[in-house]
């Protein structure tokens, strides 16, 4: 065998359909688009459009809420912390932070703004721990304490960035009084 002789399997790679080639072709005229005007060409911007009636992303009500600073938290239950205790994944004896719940394979470690540790979930906390997060359900903490551990909330990242930014403003309106 040479280089020369190399070859894809016989249909394996299929021809590009030429359009607008004349009536023989089977994909004259309108090239298969079937219409003409605004959709025969590209770039349509008709969708959502009814006939000139109210679109329905119009007539259906807003609801809810977007936060101008969502946050962004990978979120662990208590019952899926003493179950990874329980199987040994995590050492109660340690601080629990991010780093070992990741380690233990409890959370992705994606999340912008750290971690929150929920008070739902199967079962209850009986191992004494030392957690120390970015965010924390009070029925989480009031279980944490329960078990005779100890809670620290950390400061997340945009907490930290919106009190510089408010710095910097506080900085920028005592110079502009002077």
């Amino acid at each position: 065998m040479r280089l020369n002789q190399i070859a894809d399997n016989e249909g394996a790679r299929k021809n590009r359909m030429r359009v607008g080639r004349g009536i023989g072709s089977g994909k004259g005229k309108t090239s298969g688009r079937g219409v003409k005007g605004q959709k025969a060409r590209t770039g349509v911007s008709i969708m959502g459009f009814e006939g000139g009636q109210t679109p329905i992303h119009r007539r259906l009500p807003k609801r809810g809420f977007n936060p101008l600073n969502p946050q962004d938290f990978d979120l662990v239950n208590l019952g899926r912390l003493q179950a990874a205790i329980d199987k040994g994944k995590l050492d109660a004896s340690k601080p629990v932070d991010g780093a070992a719940l990741k380690a233990a394979g409890l959370i992705s470690g994606k999340a912008a703004d750290g971690v929150r540790l929920l008070g739902t979930g199967a079962g209850e906390l009986k191992a004494k721990i030392a957690v120390s997060v970015q965010g924390i359900s009070a029925t989480a903490r009031e279980a944490v304490e329960k078990a005779g551990g100890s809670v620290t909330v950390l400061e997340t990242r945009k907490v930290k960035a919106l009190a510089r930014s408010a710095a910097v403003k506080a900085e920028k309106a005592k110079k502009k009084k002077k």
